[in-house]
């Protein structure tokens, strides 16, 4: 069985050193770099399973390298801060991050977030290959095998946590799902989070999908009980 492969990236060595004794006692292969303008081209060489980031780093900071990772990958992103200020864990998982984990952290507490993060996604992939139809609204479609969204037209470009929100949403339209139900569906019943990751990933793709992300014309809150996928689907591929 092939090991899943995990990049860690962090300007201080005995933080990657750290976290690479962890996951290769669980039977990751790791790669550490310490340099984050590295990160793009081991990316590209060693195709990752996870990245773990950190985001204070000189130079360039991990909040922009995701933003440069999402223009081209949608693999998971894992955020490590020193800082606990929810203002950074919002800006972390709006520019695409999957979780975000503060320092000090427990090994188990990493090593069971990267596990429920990659069991995630390799469930979520066979699920997206068996629906080989685009879903197909006015002014939006979806398409499960490439991952492209138009709205309006234009190609939106959106990390995989905020496709499969919308892909789970739009596949039930007008149907309610509640803060809970999408956390267990997206994020795995058993992974260790917080259920305002769930808001955090739907405004931001609200910001990217809607022409007047105040006014949604596809993804309506109904206060205090949940969310869903407003249209009627047209006909299917």
């Amino acid at each position: 069985m092939t090991k899943q492969s995990i990049l860690v990236v962090d300007d201080h060595k005995e933080i990657t050193e750290l976290i690479y004794h962890y996951l290769v006692e669980f039977g990751f292969d790791v790669v550490t770099k310490n340099n984050p303008r590295e990160v793009f081209a081991a990316v590209e060489q060693q195709k990752p399973d996870l990245v773990i980031l950190d985001i204070m780093m000189p130079g360039m900071d991990g909040i922009e390298v995701c933003k440069e990772l999402r223009k081209t990958s949608n693999l998971p992103i894992l955020f490590l801060s020193s800082r606990k200020d929810d203002v950074d864990k919002v800006l972390a998982l709006g520019v695409g991050g999957d979780d975000y984990i503060t320092k000090p952290f427990s090994p188990r507490e990493l090593v069971a977030r990267v596990q429920a993060h990659l069991r995630r996604n390799s469930l979520l992939l066979p699920l997206v290959q068996q629906q080989p139809a685009s879903l197909k609204f006015e002014n939006m479609e979806i398409d499960p095998d490439t991952h492209i969204v138009t709205a309006y037209g234009n190609t939106i470009n959106l990390s995989a946590k905020e496709f499969d929100l919308l892909f789970q949403l739009a596949s039930y339209p007008n149907r309610l799902f509640n803060s809970e139900q999408l956390f267990e569906i997206i994020w795995g019943g058993d992974s260790l989070g917080d259920l305002r990751t769930v808001m955090v990933h739907l405004s931001t793709l609200r910001r990217k999908i809607e022409k007047d992300p105040a006014n949604p014309a596809f993804i309506s809150t109904i206060r205090g009980v949940g969310y869903k996928f407003i249209g009627q689907p047209q006909g299917q591929d």
